[in-house]
């Protein structure tokens, strides 16, 4: 059965079997949902995985959110939508905020 793969459909994650259609898809989408670069150099990524994340237990799980440098580095949240990846991505944006000062 194997991970299920997903591309997007502007922000809507969509299923496919093929795999070489979903391979493609990496080469001309816009996988980022947002990106932040404190001014501490602290960086905040949050993107579309392409891969279920939750291996088919349940929702899929396709956007994760991580912090790179500072006192919460490689702090990481996956999300189910790209809504909730959005929301993420502030919360993470602020945590990271309040570590900088």
């Amino acid at each position: 059965m194997g991970i299920g793969k997903y591309i997007l459909d502007g922000h809507t994650p969509v299923l496919v079997k093929n795999v070489v259609e979903w391979a493609k898809s990496f080469e001309i989408e816009n996988r980022r949902v947002a990106e932040t670069v404190l001014p501490d150099g602290v960086r905040v990524s949050t993107v579309f995985l392409g891969l279920d994340h939750n291996y088919g237990d349940g929702e899929p799980i396709l956007f994760e959110t991580m912090i790179f440098g500072g006192g919460h580095n490689h702090y990481q949240e996956r999300y189910t939508s790209w809504e909730k990846a959005e929301e993420g991505h502030k919360q993470a944006v602020e945590l990271a905020k309040k570590e900088s000062g």
